[in-house]
C-alpha cells in the first residue's frame, strides 16, 4: 500500500466513502505531499466511488488543492484590492527579490513556492500572506523577508 492509499484510508475511516469525504481526503493528500498527482485523484475516484472527472474538477477549482508540484514552503499573497492598497505589489517583489524567483514559480532548491491567492479573510489587516498554514497579516516589504529568512532556516 502506498503511503497516499494509507492516507486516503484512514480519512475514509473517519469521513466515510460519501461524496462529502471527497474534500477531506484530498486536503489530507495535500497536507502530507503538498500536491496532488493524476494517481492520487484516480486511487481517491475510485474509493470513494465517482468518477475521475468530478475529483479532477474538484482539485482544479479549489487553488488550495495543487495539482502541480510544489515546494515545501507555500507561500501565497493575497491579491485582493484591499491588500493591493495597502502595498501588496512591493511585498510580492521583495519575496521575488528575496527568493530569486518569480509569482508562480519555485525555488531551485524546492523550498518554496510563490502564488497570489483571491482572498485570505484578512482584509483588515492586508496585505497578508499565508505560508502553508500560518498567516502573516500586515506585511511590509521588510517584514515579508525577515519572514521567509525565517523560513529558510528551517530543515
Amino acid at each position: 500500500m502506498t503511503d497516499v492509499q494509507k492516507i486516503i484510508k484512514e480519512t475514509v475511516e473517519v469521513y466515510g466513502t460519501e461524496r462529502t469525504a471527497l474534500m477531506p481526503v484530498l486536503q489530507a493528500i495535500v497536507r502530507s505531499k503538498n500536491y496532488l498527482e493524476d494517481e492520487d485523484m484516480i486511487s481517491v475516484a475510485k474509493e470513494l466511488d465517482l468518477s475521475t472527472a468530478e475529483v479532477f474538477g474538484t482539485a482544479s477549482f479549489y487553488t488550495f488543492l495543487d495539482t502541480e508540484l510544489r515546494g515545501q514552503f507555500v507561500i501565497r499573497v493575497c491579491k485582493t484590492i484591499s491588500c493591493h492598497m495597502a502595498g501588496k505589489d512591493e511585498v510580492i517583489l521583495a519575496i521575488e527579490k528575496a527568493l530569486k524567483i518569480r509569482t508562480g514559480e519555485t525555488t531551485v532548491d524546492k523550498k518554496f513556492t510563490l502564488l497570489t491567492a483571491n482572498c485570505l479573510g484578512w482584509c483588515h489587516k492586508g496585505p497578508v500572506m499565508l505560508v502553508n498554514d500560518d498567516v502573516y497579516p500586515e506585511l511590509t516589504p521588510q517584514k515579508a523577508v525577515e519572514i521567509i529568512h525565517d523560513y529558510k532556516s528551517r530543515n
